[in-house]
Order: structure tokens, then sequence, then C-alpha cells
């Protein structure tokens, strides 16, 4: 048995990166819809996949994002090369979700962040969507977590 096949299964209802999915996929239904954060958990909950997601950091994520969203497009406005308007619908989305995390959740390391938005947006972005998410979140992350990102270049 190799160690890929010993690893053990996610514990039913604890899977973050399962959550980040649920909530970019609510958040993309915002953005096109504009739909109530109510609404779209109820529809995020009809997902099969809802069961095995870490359900309260899911709605923490999507609330969270959501009531930040102002403050966030504003933050990311100074990190990205167009209006944040501009930006698609999925990458705005993903890029909100992390920065979210950086802004408002300081247990999970910057690395932490960046990285599973990068997974994101390789799963739903456009082709090089991910580098440009990472490098928009590498200058958000030395923004808002300057000693973490120090410390850890160092």
């Amino acid at each position: 048995m190799t160690a890929r096949e010993a690893k053990p299964e996610a514990k039913p209802g604890r899977n973050r990166r399962l959550s980040r999915e649920l909530a970019l996929k609510g958040l993309y239904q915002r953005f096109l819809s504009g739909n109530e954060a109510q609404a779209i958990m109820r529809n995020l909950q009809e997902e099969s996949a809802y069961s095995r997601a870490d359900q309260a950091y899911c709605a923490a994520l999507l609330n969270g994002v959501i009531e930040n969203l102002p403050a966030l497009d504003a933050k990311l406005a100074g990190f990205v090369d167009r209006k944040v308007s501009e930006i698609s619908p999925i990458e705005h989305a993903i890029l909100s979700i992390a920065g979210y995390e950086l802004a408002f959740d300081p247990d999970i390391p910057y690395r932490v962040a960046i990285n599973e938005a990068i997974e994101l947006a390789k799963r739903y972005g456009g082709a090089d969507g991910h580098k440009y998410v990472n490098g928009v979140l590498d200058k958000l992350a030395a923004d808002l977590r300057p000693e973490e990102v120090q410390s850890r270049r160092k």
C-alpha cells in the first residue's frame, strides 16, 4: 500500500477546500444574479458535496465576503491592473475569498490562503488565471500581513 492509498479520507463536514469551492460557486451566483446570501446558502445546501464540506466555514466565507465586499474590492483595487468590476466573476470571487481570509482570519497562514486560491483558479479560472491570482494575492498579503510575509521570506 502506498502512502497515497493509506491517506485517510477527510472527515465528513470538515473539508475546508470544499468549503472554499462551494463559497466560490455561491459568490459567482451572487455576482451574476444578485441573489441574497440566504437564498445562495439554500442552493449550496442542495449540492451533493455540501455534506462533506466544513459547513460553518462555508457559510462564514460566503457571508463574510458579501458583508465586506466593498472594503475587499477597495483593497484589491490597489493591486489589480484594471478596475475590479472588469475582473472575471470567477477570479473576482477567488480573490475575494482569499482576501477575506487574509484580512479576517489570521489563523490561516497567508501561504495557505494563496495556495488554496491558486488551486481554485486552476480548476475554475481562465487559462492563466492562476498566475494573475497569485500575483495579486502576493501583493495583498504583503500589505495585510507584512510581518508574516517578511518572516517567511527570510
